[in-house]
């Protein structure tokens, strides 16, 4: 027992600081040998946890956070205990793993840890790889959930889907949120073949819901269903977003549900994609609880109020004002282009200044593009990942689809933050909506933004 809440909370930070330091020198999330094995050895060492409740899986390429945030609270909103795992995380490993709302506490994290990892030395020993950060993660996430115990787990896939970790479990509800071209050297080079990696998470009698989809990833999608003998629920179809206005501070939407319609639902958030997954969050939701055209919507006051409370950190996320500071984790031309869709609708800067720091593989070229339309100028910088794009070459990218005068190369992201501030702060006073700065790029860059900017960890 602690003797006093300063010693309590030191010996939290000590443990978790050693935890993150276990995890970090494991594979990376970026380094991967596509198998299930390794995460089933686990968890059938640990008593298969992820049998213990039923599950609300959410796979796709963009907006999987987003939705499963948005699940999560919809979920809780009807009285159930409910598990959320999501990745990567914007500041604090804890983040991955939450509980009622809210990431575990840095002493449940450590002793999970503690207590899945002799089981995960074993898996170690026996196999020709150790297991990754994410697959340990997985595990752990699992097992909280069963130990908690919660009504239901609402678990985001990390990659792909039919070999992605998530995937021990079997989903009651398979979502998959829009899908793009995205890590193509491991899920193939088009959605096609994209759309049949994320597929391999719709499982026999499920339910799969489908928001809306380029018609080449919809076949497949919707052939996986068929074949499996699931229910399929479709964006545009069954579901979708009847209205959508800008209001202060997000959006008023209208939404058609699997049960019914839902007028006057307020979204804090900015951005037609957010009212999309709002829409195949909703339909989610209605799936798990059984509602349909027969029986009728869910109550709509406790949808509202789920709605308003929803956050999304580091999704297009004011962190300052005066000039306005937007954080944003796009990190591929699909999610930029959806960014500079949602700035564009919901502010009126007659100035924005750009901060991008990227990771190598991505397409850094494609998201200067979708930039270069909406930012005077922009700060070229990198973030701390062990993958991140050196801030010349990043530089020198952007040189070419910017010119020279409108882009600067500061490598340390604090110092890029002041720059992008200053220059802000230098343009026009006098003119309606004034002058920002965009932070985009990468999760990483985001969650470092977050941390400058003092933005706290949720």
């Amino acid at each position: 027992m602690s003797t006093g809440a300063g010693r309590g909370h030191a010996g939290d930070a000590a443990g978790l600081a050693r935890v993150e330091e276990e995890l970090l020198a494991r594979w990376p999330e970026s380094r991967l040998e596509p198998s299930l094995t390794r995460i089933s050895a686990l968890v059938d060492l640990l008593g298969s946890p992820q049998r213990a409740y039923p599950v609300v899986q959410v796979a796709g390429t963009n907006g999987k956070t987003t939705t499963a945030r948005m699940v999560d609270e919809l979920l809780r909103g009807f009285g159930l205990r409910v598990g959320r795992f999501t990745s990567p995380h914007l500041q604090s490993v804890r983040e991955r793993i939450v509980l009622d709302g809210e990431p575990v506490s840095a002493e449940r994290f450590v002793e999970t840890h503690d207590d899945v990892a002799p089981y995960v030395q074993m898996v170690d020993a026996a196999g020709e790889h150790p297991m990754s950060f994410f697959e340990v993660t997985v595990g752990m996430a699992y097992a909280t959930f069963a130990d908690a115990p919660v009504d239901v787990a609402v678990i985001e896939v990390g990659m792909g889907g039919r070999w992605d970790a998530t995937n021990v479990a079997d989903a009651r509800v398979a979502v998959v949120t829009p899908v793009a071209l995205d890590h193509a050297e491991y899920l193939g080079p088009d959605v096609a073949t994209i759309a049949g990696e994320k597929a391999g998470i719709i499982k026999r009698d499920a339910i799969a819901v489908l928001a809306r989809q380029q018609p080449a990833a919809l076949d497949v999608l919707v052939r996986r269903a068929v074949e499996v003998e699931a229910v399929v629920a479709r964006e545009g179809t069954e579901f979708g977003v009847l209205d959508r206005r800008v209001a202060v501070g997000g959006q008023q939407l209208r939404l058609q549900g699997l049960g019914g319609e839902y007028d006057e639902v307020y979204l804090p958030l900015f951005g037609a994609h957010q009212a999309q997954n709002a829409a195949t969050a909703l339909a989610a939701v209605e799936a798990f609880l059984g509602a349909g055209a027969a029986s009728g919507p869910i109550d709509t006051d406790t949808v509202r109020a789920a709605f308003a409370a929803v956050r999304s950190p580091g999704r297009l996320e004011r962190v300052r004002t005066s000039p306005t500071v937007l954080v944003d984790a796009a990190h591929n031309p699909a999610g930029m282009a959806a960014t500079v869709e949602a700035i564009r609708e919901s502010f009126d800067f007659v100035r924005l200044v750009g901060v991008m720091a990227s990771v190598g593989g991505k397409d850094a070229i494609g998201m200067l593009r979708e930039l270069e339309g909406i930012c005077a100028e922009l700060v070229v910088t990198q973030n701390g990942s062990s993958r991140a794009m050196p801030a010349d070459e990043l530089g020198a990218l952007a040189v070419d689809v910017f010119g020279a005068d409108r882009v600067s190369v500061t490598p340390q992201l604090p110092e890029a933050l002041t720059e992008a501030i200053e220059l802000a702060e230098a343009g026009p006073d006098d003119a309606l909506g004034g002058s920002g700065v965009l932070v985009t790029g990468s999760v990483v860059t985001a969650g470092e933004a977050r941390t400058v900017l003092g933005g706290r960890s949720s």
